[in-house]
């Protein structure tokens, strides 16, 4: 049996996605996500437009609160344009070291504010968790993941719970505008391009989790009333569940903390798509796809990380746990290979419909002169090997070939801050 031959009998090779149908589904679910209906895309409102010009020399506190650490700057833009960042800290993401309560939540936000905390009147809060954006600008939890614990917090008002906090420490409260990564990472896109003529913008983040956000028009957001021509959405697109998914992810899912869960980031996203590799060689392995020698090697490794997983990529011969595994036997070494570019070449077509279905709903990026900017982060994005090239063909061959539609993919410099700091000084 070859590898294809085997991963096409368990359904993980990249020709079971078919990304003309699968962004039909998305495009549906994206729909009934902004009328208010079931879907598997929350597709939030973030209260966040695009327009007006940024004050300059204005302060505003900023915060970042991700999967591991929480970081806290005071932030404004010189008569340049150019962002001056200054009190730079870092800090633990709170309930990322244990769980605590959510008292203990915002009383230790409250300590991290502390150094900055009479800078400004307004903070910019990049809050990378699932969060329903209210229309004065702050969030209600839904629910912390990323392995953070937090009791009692499902539900809870963020800002206001850190206001409470302040005012008992004798400290004016604060006017905290929060929103997700993905809409920081679009807003730092803005602002790092000023005089790039773009059609429209995404945000799309693809690290050790994934999500997407994008510029919808109002009138389209059919779940709330609002007067805004245009309005960032947090799709919340790691939570999509109609991506095709074969024997071994679904065999993986039930091996996480929250199976059925969070299902196409599991295909795609740094934190798990090591996993399904993983277990994907695991099952060679019980089907004869690899040699005695391998097998024995392989068994006493943990999981597979995807930093293993790269520098296995970088160098076959290098000293790394699976090229030790694989030690003279080419056909091991190659099998390996195989495996890991096909997760890749399927994570590459799952993601080209992720980005796809946005440009085709909303008709955007009709020319190459215009195109959509879409501001990526994450190391997955840009540090694997295997990935972007991947995506780019598929972006080139379906969506500019075939619908003439086009994005291009920037970076910018510490997109989350100066998303945060662009989102409080214009609200």
């Amino acid at each position: 049996m070859t590898v294809k031959e085997f991963l096409t009998k368990h359904g993980m090779n990249h020709e079971t996605v078919d990304i003309e149908k699968c962004c039909g589904e998305f495009m549906e679910d994206m729909k009934k996500g902004l009328a208010g209906e079931k879907s598997s895309l929350m597709m939030l409102p973030a209260y966040v437009g695009l327009g007006g010009d940024v004050p300059l020399n204005e302060t505003v506190i900023v915060m970042d609160a991700g999967g591991t650490n929480f970081r806290v700057v005071s932030f404004h833009f010189n008569d340049e344009k150019k962002p001056v960042i200054e009190n730079f800290k870092v800090y633990p993401m709170p309930g990322s070291k244990g769980t605590i309560t959510k008292a203990e939540f915002f009383e230790t936000v409250a300590d991290y504010l502390e150094p900055v905390v009479d800078k400004s009147d307004k903070v910019g809060f990049c809050f990378s968790y699932p969060t329903e954006i209210l229309p004065n600008m702050d969030g209600r939890l839904i629910e912390f993941n990323k392995e953070v614990h937090v009791t009692g917090s499902e539900g809870m008002i963020v800002g206001e719970g850190i206001n409470e906090v302040l005012k008992a420490r004798g400290k004016s409260p604060k006017k905290f505008i929060l929103l997700n990564d993905t809409v920081a990472a679009m807003l730092g896109g803005v602002m790092a391009y000023p005089d790039r003529c773009f059609d429209s913008y995404i945000g799309f983040i693809l690290g050790t989790g994934t999500n997407t956000c994008y510029v919808e028009k109002g009138e389209n957001i059919v779940k709330i009333k609002t007067d805004s021509k245009l309005m960032a959405i947090n799709m919340e697109s790691g939570d999509y569940n109609k991506m095709p998914r074969g024997e071994i992810d679904r065999l993986y899912d039930q091996s996480t903390d929250n199976p059925g869960a969070h299902t196409y980031e599991k295909e795609v996203s740094g934190a798990y798509q090591g996993g399904v590799i993983h277990q994907t060689i695991l099952k060679a392995m019980e089907e004869g796809l690899f040699s005695d020698d391998f097998c024995g090697a392989y068994k006493k490794l943990p999981e597979l990380s995807m930093r293993s997983i790269d520098d296995f990529c970088f160098y076959p011969y290098g000293e790394n746990p699976l090229s030790a595994c694989c030690g003279e036997n080419e056909a091991d070494r190659t099998a390996a290979y195989q495996i890991i570019d096909e997760s890749f070449e399927r994570a590459a077509k799952l993601v080209c419909v992720n980005i796809s279905s946005i440009l085709m709903f909303t008709g955007n990026g009709k020319s190459p002169l215009k195109p959509v900017c879409v501001a990526a982060e994450g190391t997955t994005f840009y540090k694997s090997k295997l990935f972007r090239g991947k995506l780019d063909y598929y972006i080139r061959s379906f969506l500019n070939d075939k619908h003439g539609l086009y994005c291009e993919f920037v970076k910018a410099e510490n997109a989350n801050l100066v998303g945060s700091a662009i989102a409080a000084l214009l609200n």
